[in-house]
């Protein structure tokens, strides 16, 4: 009887290995299919802050963004290694993404057991894949995942294992994640919460206990002291504060708690969408971690994690899909302990319902892959594209970018009037100005005035030799209460110093149609379109 049980549960264990394999090859063949998928507004923010740097221009100094310089060193890393293309960026994504997983089971496997981590490595690769999170775009959210998660193995060491160099070490790994994004702060909080609770749990000493949270600390802060000093050396660190701290400050107030309520109910159902078999198992998970004796001493992980990555979602209550990217590696640890737990429940049974938790968990996983298999594996890229982003010119953006860098000098400069960062990449042409986002003019903020008389003057100081207009609601996000200046000027000024080259009509959901050249006069009233207009002699 014995024999017969031990073979059964190594059975079960090559089953689960089976499972995740055809899992994770599964999504590294989705992620190979849509390396080619546009760029959208963030990647193209990124990548040509990226491409500047790699020129030996610093961020914010020809782009300005409220984000933290992280992410843009890590697409210039990325494109140093894979080129500065889509496909380039979109393979960094994919190795970035199979590190992660990597992380997530052994973070299982260190928690729980090997066949946690298993479940929990292939929860993470199904529901990063998941264009419901937008999983499919190097969003910064994937690089801070990655350096917390990092910093998070090595925070589990056995104490005896640990020193002070390991917790300095897991420390900058999580600093280097708050360089990523700034909401990343709060997984520096809960691994300093985090440390400093296991070490008064274990009662090591209050001298010890605090001299380790502080080199922990210490850790977290150097990455960031480094930035500093950088962009202070590079004449930048005035721009650099404004637009992350002053400008941040405001934009993070902008939304007041009752819409944020409602925006979060509204998300939070898409983002959970058809995973939700995988977000029932991590409810039943973290019941599991509070009450198993077995999973006490881990227990505080866990929570803390959920609670901590819940609380990085939250900040200024935008609450877009892909910030519940953080979210997911708790989500998956803890769907990965419900299903190793119920299937350990029954470890001493050899009836068939010893294979119910794991075909559930199979189904599971199964369940949104199926359900998403239009944009997973059928829609050509372009077309995918417009399936996430139908207001949104991201396919188009290649085209007008490929008709300015064959109809300018890389000397030439270029502007746009709209919210389209990745032209600048594509066209690989410098922007006229630092406004790669009109989005802040248009906020009821304190700053937005300031912000478009700059736009404005740094535009006609520049002459650039093309000004591309974004006619797209999308692109601008206007309010009824929104400063009309820069629209005002743009009426006046383009017609006397632009003609217009070029029309991108995309009033037609299923088509888009292209002038460049031989554009219809007088131009056709459109409701979305992207005019490219050539300085005159």
């Amino acid at each position: 009887m014995t024999h017969k049980i031990e073979r059964h549960n190594r059975f079960l264990r090559i089953a689960w290995w089976i499972l995740a394999a055809t899992v994770l090859g599964l999504t590294v063949a989705i992620r190979i299919r849509l390396l080619g998928i546009p760029l959208e507004r963030d990647e193209g923010e990124y990548a040509y802050t990226g491409q500047l740097m790699l020129q030996g221009i610093p961020p914010y100094k020809l782009a300005y963004n409220m984000k933290f310089p992280g992410s843009y060193a890590a697409y210039a890393v990325m494109m140093s290694i894979f080129g500065q293309t889509i496909t380039g960026i979109h393979l960094g994504l994919l190795f970035l993404n199979a590190a992660t997983v990597a992380l997530v089971f052994f973070l299982g496997r260190r928690l729980v057991n090997s066949t946690a981590g298993i479940a929990a490595a292939a929860t993470y690769a199904v529901l990063s894949v998941s264009p419901s999170v937008l999983g499919f775009a190097a969003h910064a959210t994937h690089f801070v995942v990655l350096s917390v998660l990092s910093g998070a193995l090595l925070l589990l060491r056995q104490p005896d294992r640990q020193s002070l160099p390991i917790l300095f070490a897991s420390g900058a790994l999580f600093g280097i994640g708050l360089l990523m994004k700034q909401p990343a702060v709060f997984f520096v909080l809960f691994g300093a919460s985090y440390l400093f609770y296991r070490d008064c749990r274990a009662r090591v000493g209050l001298k010890k206990t605090l001299v380790q949270t502080a080199a922990f600390s210490c850790g977290a802060i150097m990455p960031f002291g480094i930035a500093c000093f950088f962009l202070w050396r590079a004449g930048v660190f005035a721009k650099f504060w404004f637009w992350t701290v002053d400008y941040a400050r405001q934009y993070g107030g902008l939304v007041p708690l009752t819409e944020g309520m409602h925006i979060f109910v509204q998300v939070v159902t898409s983002v959970i969408g058809s995973g939700w078999a995988l977000w029932i198992l991590a409810g039943i998970g973290l019941v599991v971690s509070a009450w198993d004796p077995m999973m006490r001493a881990n227990a505080s992980f866990l929570i803390g994690l959920l609670v901590f990555a819940a609380a990085a979602v939250c900040p200024g209550f935008y609450f877009r899909p892909h910030y519940f990217v953080l979210l997911l590696p708790a989500i998956s640890l803890l769907a990965a302990l419900a299903a190793v737990r119920v299937s350990d429940l029954l470890k001493s049974h050899l009836s068939p319902v010893r294979l119910v938790p794991f075909l559930f968990f199979g189904a599971a996983l199964s369940l949104p892959i199926f359900q998403e298999r239009s944009f997973l594996f059928i829609a050509p890229v372009e077309s995918a594209s417009r399936m996430i982003y139908p207001e949104s010119p991201f396919s188009e953006s290649v085209r007008v970018a490929q008709y300015i860098r064959e109809h300018s000098a890389p000397t030439d400069t270029i502007a746009v009037l709209g919210s389209e960062p990745q032209i600048y990449f594509y066209s690989q042409r410098h922007s006229a100005t630092g406004y790669l986002y009109t989005y802040a003019l248009m906020e009821p903020q304190h700053y937005a005035h300031q912000m478009q008389r700059e736009m404005i003057h740094e535009i006609e100081r520049a002459r650039p030799k093309y000004l591309i207009f974004v006619g797209m609601t999308d692109s601008w996000l206007k309010r009824p209460g929104s400063d009309g200046l820069i629209f005002t000027w743009a009426h006046d000024y383009i017609p006397q110093n632009y003609s217009v080259t070029g029309l991108v009509d995309l009033s037609a959901f299923d088509r888009t149609h292209y002038y460049f050249g031989d554009v219809p006069r007088p131009l056709p009233q459109l409701e979305n379109y992207v005019l490219i207009c050539e300085r005159k002699s």
